[in-house]
């Protein structure tokens, strides 16, 4: 097996000549470039909206010692109970623990980016407890052993043939199933899970902390079945989601929404704000919610870099990069992928072995502009990069040749040292393996531009 990078190079390859992958691909994500653009276009004074959005985030980065504990003061005044988790290891100990204690045995799960960050599903199946995820989309990869491929879509990548295939070999459903025909089996399927399951896990879209609740948008109706049928409730939620007052929702509901899937809001918007109270008739006996570090705060201690915690998740970026829509979600090896993955992977999971996917674009600036709360997506990027190599995780050839190039670049005289027939010859020595594999390498002319002008004005 080799180095992360080396892998991602394999499958960045294979995934790009893949017609089919992309066929998919192209389809699905067009239809939701077509569905963004009209729900954007009802947006007056966008521009002002995501600036909003943004000095909010801002805020609330710059006052996060002070702005979680009030959310968990809130939280715990209406019977909620907070953890503190350091690490994935800290989060799962923690989910089994409240497990064990009150001998659940099933877990139903709705969409949860953070529970696959901790790989929580694997944890507790070692642990012999059923967790089965609600979501359809999430459920389709949970039955082919994958993980999710989009941030929003988890099954982005198959088509509607591939899931009637996947049912018909799983439950013996019609081979030419209809999408209609599908959910609804899905549905029959999933409905006696929530009611036998012991425990219910969410994530949660924001942490509001002038009322201690949590936000949940979704389209499906499976976040609140999950929450409303089990005893418990666990909210698995990252540091970055908090926000500072419930009124905050009205700009940042419908920029989710719209960046996401081009809708006004999402279906079904849910906030909770602790256990069930004596008035009250459905709700869970018990809520915890699990504030999970887990590197975030690696990404804080970046002054230029900590804005990478703005992001709402609505995974605009990765629908717009070039880089994503040819290779794929599952090519990046880690939980965020596309261009928002790139730059906090690496604060994350280490610089070391994901410095990778800070090259892995082309800095055409589409993510940054798409992005609803205006975070710099392609200079953060360009960030990663420098801290790569000042903090001298680059290979030795790579540091040398930059080194040489830097030097020759300097002057015109180094530059014009060699002709152009060794400049070539250097080329396709060096760098035909790398840039030549599937493209004509180009040509450098006989003669530098400098050179020509100063023969033709008669300037030597």
């Amino acid at each position: 097996m080799g180095s992360t990078a080396e892998e991602f190079l394999i499958t960045s390859e294979d995934k790009a000549f893949d017609t089919d992958h992309r066929r998919i691909i192209k389809y699905n994500i067009g239809k939701y470039d077509a569905a963004v653009e009209k729900g954007l276009s009802k947006i007056t004074n966008l521009e002002n909206i995501k600036r909003k959005g943004h000095v909010i985030k801002w805020k609330v980065m710059e006052n996060l010692d002070k702005i979680l504990p009030e959310f968990e003061a809130n939280f715990q005044k209406r019977g909620g109970k907070v953890i503190w988790a350091n690490d994935a290891e800290e989060a799962n100990r923690e989910i089994l623990n409240i497990l064990k204690k009150a001998g659940a045995k099933t877990v139903v799960k709705s969409k949860s980016m953070v529970t696959e960050e901790i790989e929580l599903n694997e944890f507790l199946e070692h642990h012999h407890i059923e967790s089965l995820e609600t979501d359809l989309g999430e459920y389709i990869v949970q039955l082919l052993g994958q993980k999710p491929y989009h941030i929003v879509t988890p099954a982005m990548h198959l088509s509607k043939e591939d899931i009637a295939k996947l049912f018909n070999e799983k439950f013996g459903s019609p081979i030419d199933a209809t999408p209609e025909q599908l959910t609804q089996k899905a549905r029959e399927l999933l409905r006696e899970k929530y009611v036998n399951a012991d425990v219910g896990i969410t994530g949660a879209n924001f942490l509001i902390a002038d009322t201690g609740s949590i936000a949940i948008s979704e389209n499906e109706g499976n976040a609140r079945l999950s929450t409303s049928f089990p005893k418990i409730h666990i909210a698995v939620v990252g540091i970055e989601k908090i926000i500072p007052s419930i009124t905050d929702l009205d700009l940042f509901w419908p920029i989710l929404a719209t960046h996401g899937t081009g809708q006004n809001l999402t279906v079904y918007n849910t906030i909770l704000s602790g256990p069930r109270q004596g008035d009250e008739t459905d709700g869970p006996e018990e809520m915890y919610v699990i504030l999970l570090d887990n590197g975030r705060t690696n990404l804080l201690a970046q002054k230029e870099q900590r804005q990478a915690l703005y992001c709402i998740r609505c995974g605009a970026c990765l629908n717009a990069c070039p880089v994503y829509k040819n290779i794929g979600g599952h090519t990046y090896d880690t939980t965020y992928s596309g261009p928002i993955g790139s730059i906090i992977s690496p604060h994350m999971k280490g610089m070391d072995e994901f410095k990778h996917l800070s090259y892995a674009s082309s800095l055409c600036g589409k993510c940054t502009e798409v992005c609803p709360v205006k975070i710099d997506i392609h200079k953060m990027l360009l960030l990663n990069r420098r801290d790569a190599v000042s903090e001298h995780l680059v290979s030795t050839k790579e540091k040398w040749g930059w080194h040489y190039w830097k030097r020759a670049m300097l002057t015109r005289k180094r530059t014009d040292f060699f002709g152009g027939k060794i400049k070539n010859l250097f080329l396709r020595i060096f760098f035909k393996k790398t840039w030549g594999h599937y493209r004509e390498m180009p040509k450098v002319a006989d003669k530098s531009f400098s050179k020509q002008w100063q023969e033709r004005n008669g300037m030597e």
